[in-house]
């Protein structure tokens, strides 16, 4: 069940790719895309190696002890979205849509860690998959806030020359 599951979920995600790619803030999405990748593969490297958190069925079992496709495929593509849904606002309604995503993904993990071999919680809770869900989101926001002002200097820039 649980290969059945991280298939579903790898071919999900590829197939949504090309619409959450597509538009006016490519060079954003990518940014946004990659850099949540590396940041969920850090702290999942981290807590793993920590022995917080044990992944028993995963992709590539002998070469990760993480599972890939949620660090560099799923979260990436959520936190594209969050970022494409939540762009132009201010930063109490940007709290707010973080809980759209935040509260799901922990009950669904909650859910899953009771239910399936996907992975198992050693010296985690929800409230740390909360946590981190937020934390890593409001990172990308972050980068999303410094390429605004970068793009702002540069627009500055040429007008002034």
């Amino acid at each position: 069940m649980e290969k059945k599951l991280l298939n579903l979920l790898t071919t999900l995600c590829f197939i949504s790719l090309p619409f959450i790619f597509k538009g006016p803030k490519m060079r954003e999405n990518l940014v946004i895309f990659f850099s949540k990748g590396v940041i969920s593969s850090l702290i999942d490297a981290y807590v793993v190696g920590k022995k917080r958190v044990e992944y028993p069925v995963r992709p590539f079992p002998k070469i990760f002890k993480t599972n890939i496709i949620y660090d560099t495929l799923f979260f990436p593509i959520l936190s594209v979205i969050w970022v494409k849904i939540s762009y132009n606002d201010k930063f109490w309604k940007i709290l707010l849509k973080s809980l759209i995503f935040s509260v799901p993904m922990t009950i669904g993990q909650w859910y899953m860690e009771k239910n399936t071999r996907l992975f198992k919680w050693k010296k985690w809770t929800p409230l740390h998959t909360f946590g981190f869900v937020n934390l890593t989101l409001f990172i990308i926001r972050g980068f999303v806030g410094l390429l605004k002002i970068l793009d702002k200097l540069k627009k500055h820039q040429r007008v002034t020359e």
